[in-house]
């Protein structure tokens, strides 16, 4: 069977029939790929799956590709500090301890252990970020510091990549020469992406677009992507590389959006066949021969993260964050497969060795779908906390009222306006640190997602006379505006916007009335230019007399 296209038949069969299974079951379809791979291996006896491999890889291309599309330079300036602080902390001092503790206890060495430190600091982007997005945990206060960490983390595989492909090609240098020529080289590279490639990929693009033709701007993206990957791939880097730049600098452009959703489906495809080499990966007798080692080696990484990353993350967030974040990054993520593979290849990493870490990294990714589910409830065990949520039954009879979601700066001035106007109001807002200012001004206020159903119920939207909606982040907003026109069609829901493209993408939405911040600006400056020409007037006309 050397024929590419018969992998891939095989392949995409066997998937289909077992992930449709295993979504009966509530299984991600992550495990329906890898035991897909595993299939294929021991019923078609398949010695070796080059071919599917280099397919594969593309997978991690386009991820590395759509990820570059969600770190904008403005999204990393907004983020800086779940990015690059807790990110950087997370990655560096897990790195560190996992290397102690490789060469030191498992008498493994330097070089081994380096590898092994920085693979099992990351974790598993496709499992916890598809998790949080579908459940929409990702705009909880634990689900921003997962995604923080987990871009920094997506950062770091290039530069670690990059690092381990020079450790095989320059096996004799100094890791301090190594690390020199790894940053130069990669400043180059990504310093030349940026520069010549932002002109060529701007005009691409808007070109294309302006063609009015979907497949013709379809092929503009993947020759950027394949383009970008290939040229850092001839320049001594990993294919990965050139589509995170091609993905960032897309993500300054206007066609941010269009991007990602036009290569979604061959992402994921891509995505899925690497996790199918993935499986063809497992070895059944090692697996069967070391059961307590690999499970062991699993508990002792899992604990470990969590336990760092909960030390870390307790220095500026409460317990049930810091825990929930902790627990849901605690597992070996899938560039870990990539690391591993790239240090085999290069003869730096024992291949015995290498296949006993990569079955560990497999058992952690089948767990993580099992227990990423029930983080919430298990937290809520361990850590006792008064809920404000709970406080709600008392507006079961409550009626006529106004519920003002969020209480920042709009919301602040929203309540004053109604406190004036004697009008009865509560405050619903997701933050901690919001509801405690909320409550020492002695306002009404809950903690709670407003975009949760229950959540609704508990505030009796039914009958309240009006929801204001004064949060900046466009997604929580249309979650919440979502979420209440599903609960009650007839709800009279004011909303603001800050900017005419936050309107339009709003637009779809029965919403009662859309506030824009500028425009309304822009009236009460005109209306108080007229004011001043009257007052002018008037007195004018008085001196004259």
């Amino acid at each position: 069977m050397n024929n590419i296209l018969l992998y891939i038949i095989i392949a995409l069969g066997i998937s289909i029939v077992v992930n449709i299974f295993l979504k009966k079951l509530g299984i991600s379809q992550i495990i329906g790929y890898i035991l897909t791979g595993t299939i294929i291996v021991y019923a078609f006896d398949l010695s070796h799956s080059h071919e599917l491999e280099m397919v594969g890889e593309f997978g991690i291309v386009f991820l590395m590709f759509t990820i570059g599309l969600e770190i904008s330079l403005a999204k990393m300036g907004s983020m800086k500090k779940e990015i690059f602080g807790n990110g950087l902390l997370q990655v560096g001092l897990s790195t560190f301890i996992i290397y102690v503790i490789a060469y030191n206890f498992f008498n493994i060495d330097a070089t081994a252990s380096i590898i092994i430190a920085l693979a099992f600091s990351l974790s598993s982007t496709a499992v916890v970020l598809s998790y949080l997005k579908s459940s929409k945990e990702i705009y909880t206060p634990y689900g921003q510091r997962a995604t923080g960490i987990l871009i920094f983390q997506d950062i770091a595989v290039i530069p670690i990549l990059i690092f381990i492909g020079f450790l095989t090609s320059e096996g004799d240098e100094s890791i301090y020469i190594i690390l020199v020529h790894t940053i130069l080289s990669a400043i180059f590279v990504v310093g030349l992406l940026f520069v010549v490639g932002k002109k060529v990929v701007t005009y691409l693009l808007h070109f294309s677009a302006s063609s009015e033709l979907d497949e013709l701007f379809m092929g503009s993206v993947l020759f950027i992507v394949v383009g970008a990957s290939l040229f850092a791939s001839e320049m001594g880097f990993t294919y990965s590389l050139g589509a995170f730049v091609a993905g960032m600098i897309i993500a300054e452009t206007k066609f941010h959006h269009k991007v990602e959703s036009e290569i979604a489906p061959f992402k994921d495809i891509l995505l899925g066949t690497f996790f199918v080499t993935v499986g063809m990966k497992v070895d059944l007798n090692m697996f069967f021969a070391n059961t307590g080692t690999i499970i062991g080696l699993f508990i002792i990484v899992f604990i470990l993260k969590a336990l760092i990353m909960f030390a870390l993350l307790r220095l500026s967030n409460n317990s049930p964050t810091s825990l929930k974040s902790a627990l849901a990054l605690s597992q070996v993520g899938e560039f870990s497969f990539v690391i591993f593979a790239l240090a085999s290849a290069g003869h730096i990493m024992d291949l015995s060795l290498v296949s006993l870490l990569v079955l560990v990294v497999i058992f952690s990714m089948i767990v993580t779908p099992f227990f990423i589910t029930r983080i919430n409830a298990f937290v809520e065990k361990i850590i006792k906390t008064t809920d404000i949520v709970t406080d709600m039954t008392p507006l079961a009879s409550r009626h006529d009222h106004v519920i003002v979601c969020g209480y920042s700066i709009v919301g602040k001035f929203v309540t004053q306006e109604l406190e004036e106007l004697g009008a009865p109001y509560i405050v619903v807002d997701n933050s901690n640190k919001h509801v405690k200012e909320a409550l020492d001004e002695e306002i009404e206020a809950y903690l709670g997602d407003a975009s949760k159903s229950q959540i609704l119920n508990a505030l009796n939207i039914d009958k309240a006379a009006a929801i204001i909606v004064t949060l900046d982040n466009l997604e929580k907003k249309r979650l919440i505006c979502e979420a209440v026109l599903k609960h009650s069609r007839d709800a009279n829901l004011i909303v603001k916007v800050v900017s005419l493209e936050e309107k339009e993408k709003l637009g779809d939405l029965d919403i009662t009335v859309v506030v824009d911040g500028k425009l309304e600006v822009a009236r009460v400056l005109v209306e108080r230019m007229i004011s001043c020409q009257l007052d002018y007037s008037q007195e004018k006309s008085t001196l004259l007399r």
